[in-house]
């Protein structure tokens, strides 16, 4: 046997082993379906429909499933839909939000700018106010010395003051004996000439008056003149008209003859606290506590000025008697003003450490006497506006300052319920008028001198008017049964025949 036959043998071999393992790999692969085709129809029939329920059952699931995811999917494209509808609200907000941002951005950073400028200021204001608080601090150290300085003042003040009291004392002691002596002589008009001061003889050129009489009955009683109350009363000079005001803010003229009503004065918007009539009798002007005065033309009744400028009531004011044009007022702003009526406006202005109550020119239209809220009695030179002189008149305020015809003597009224007498020219005491019935009813209660410089005559808070004899120095006469409350204010009239008195009902009663 040849080589070549022997691998042809080999191969044959090869082949069929090959064939063999691939027949027994086939045959186990197609077992399963062989197995199958095995079984009877029957069987496997069941199997299938069985296969077949499940199948349609697992479809019915699906169906279901999907069914949900339907639903599942409308619901979640209608959120969708509504988020983007919001997305796009907020984008615009967002935009919106931007725009103010920007704004906002801009304003912070002119604010910022502001704020800067700002601060500037603050830190120079901060530098002149530590500046001007280093000057303060050297003024309050100034102000210190100077009210350790002033109470040291007082007090040497106050000394002289107990010295000059007891010399007043002393003088009054004198003055008693003097008078006294006058009564035992009973000559009264060597009295005259002698105690100069309490009534001196008239000098020349002084202008007669009537004689003044001792008044006992109310002749006419006006009652209501003024609601809320008459603080004011005055006469017209040689006349029988008498000028009152009151708290209702108006000033009004009465015939003193018939006790009816003239006139009434109006514009005032404030209470009237003090009266005055000019020199030629053409003007009157009343102090108000609308810190003004009124000046009224009296023959028309219209209003010529309204002098403005004090800054709190004016409770005082009086006319020159030399000429129409100056008057005087005070206030409790503690300033005296002198005013040119002509001008209109202030000329000069005196500052008084205390109020005052009560103020008067003297005879010689220069010369002012102002009674204060200390007690003091003063006297000025409206033209220099310097204190002339002073003295402690009472121990409390002073509500009253009146001059006689003569000029010679003023006339004080204390809240200490004394009326004192002084000479204006050396301001010597010279008599003491006071009542147990009497008590002056208010700050500024008026009292007054007859026109004859006679009789002194002042309003209570009992409801009375109680008269002095200047000479005598008591009581000579008591009016009452006309008012039921405090008597404010008391006038004598020129023509020496009537006294008025006003109560703080505002009822106004004259007396003959």
């Amino acid at each position: 046997m040849s080589h070549d036959d022997a691998a042809a043998k080999a191969a044959i071999r090869r082949a069929v082993r090959a064939l063999r393992k691939r027949h027994l790999l086939e045959e186990g692969a197609h077992s399963p379906a062989i197995k199958a085709l095995s079984r009877p129809f029957a069987v496997q029939g069941l199997e299938w429909k069985e296969k077949a329920e499940n199948l349609e059952l697992e479809l019915q699931q699906c169906y279901k499933a999907q069914s949900r995811l339907s639903e599942q999917l409308v619901v979640e494209v209608a959120e969708c839909r509504s988020s983007k509808a919001l997305i796009q609200e907020k984008e615009a907000l967002i935009t919106n939000l931007q725009n103010e941002l920007s704004q906002t951005s801009e304003e912070n950073s002119q604010l910022k700018q502001s704020l800067d400028e700002k601060t500037k200021a603050l830190d120079l204001s901060i530098s002149e106010n530590c500046s001007l608080k280093a000057q303060l601090d050297k003024v309050l150290l100034k102000l210190k010395e100077a009210e350790t300085e002033s109470k040291n003042l007082i007090d040497r003040w106050m000394l002289e003051k107990m010295k000059d009291a007891e010399k007043l004392n002393e003088a009054n002691a004198i003055y008693e004996e003097m008078v006294q002596q006058i009564k035992v002589s009973g000559i009264e008009q060597l009295a005259r000439q002698q105690v100069d001061g309490v009534v001196r003889q008239r000098e020349v050129g002084y202008e007669e008056y009537v004689e003044s009489s001792i008044p006992s009955t109310c002749k006419h009683t006006i009652t209501r003149a003024h609601e809320g109350g008459c603080g004011s009363i005055i006469f017209e000079p040689m006349s029988h008209k008498l000028i009152t005001g009151g708290q209702d803010k108006t000033v009004k003229i009465w015939d003193t003859h018939t006790g009816s009503l003239n006139c009434t004065l109006r514009g005032c918007i404030g209470s009237i606290l003090d009266l005055a009539i000019t020199q030629d009798n053409r003007s009157v002007i009343a102090a108000s506590s609308s810190k003004d005065l009124i000046v009224w033309e009296l023959g028309s009744g219209r209003i010529l000025h309204t002098l403005t400028g004090h800054r709190d009531k004016v409770c005082a004011v009086d006319a020159s008697r030399v000429s129409s044009r100056n008057i005087v007022s005070a206030s409790y702003d503690h300033t005296i003003k002198v005013w040119d009526l002509h001008k209109g406006y202030c000329i000069n202005t005196l500052v008084s450490a205390s109020n005052c109550n009560s103020l008067i020119y003297s005879v010689d239209g220069v010369t002012l006497c102002s009674g204060h809220v200390d007690g003091n009695l003063r006297l000025w030179d409206s033209r220099s506006g310097k204190l002339v002189s002073e003295v402690a008149a009472h121990s409390q305020a002073v509500t009253s300052v009146c001059i006689s015809r003569s000029g010679n003597i003023v006339l004080t009224s204390g809240r200490d319920n004394t009326h004192n007498l002084f000479d204006l020219r050396t301001l010597e005491l010279r008599g003491t008028f006071m009542a147990s019935g009497n008590r002056v009813a208010s700050n500024w209660s008026r009292s007054c001198v007859s026109s004859d410089e006679k009789y002194v005559a002042a309003g209570s808070a009992d409801g009375s008017v109680y008269i002095w004899s200047i000479l005598k120095g008591d009581v000579v006469g008591v009016l009452s049964g006309s008012h039921s409350t405090h008597v404010l204010s008391c006038a004598w009239g020129g023509l020496g025949t009537s006294l008025a008195s006003a109560d703080k009902n505002g009822n106004v009663c004259i007396w003959t």
